[in-house]
């Protein structure tokens, strides 16, 4: 996978279009990632006791790899990924301008 924990991305499809955030969890087997106030849905939770009032909660779901863009920071939008490998050391490259992400 080519994006992180910790890394801004863009959302290029879906209710968010166009919206960036910062990754706060990946899973890799799902091919998913959490991204910070994006595809929130609101759940609906009963009351556990007696005498509680149930609540609506807002929460984000994880979107799918193939749904956001790592933001390049020169280009300051949402760009294709490849990386540079020099040695034993692999580095993330911006497709458009060529600079590291």
């Amino acid at each position: 996978m080519k994006i992180k924990k910790g890394d801004t991305v863009q959302i290029i499809c879906g209710k968010d279009l166009g919206k960036s955030g910062q990754v706060l969890h990946v899973y890799p087997k799902r091919q998913a990632v959490l991204v910070e106030n994006l595809n929130v849905y609101k759940k609906h939770r009963k009351p556990k006791r007696q005498g509680e009032k149930g609540e609506i909660i807002n929460m984000a779901r994880p979107v799918n790899i193939s749904n956001v863009l790592l933001m390049c920071k020169n280009c300051n939008r949402g760009q294709r990924v490849a990386y540079k490998g020099s040695g034993s050391k692999k580095t993330r490259i911006c497709k458009k301008c060529g600079r590291d992400i």
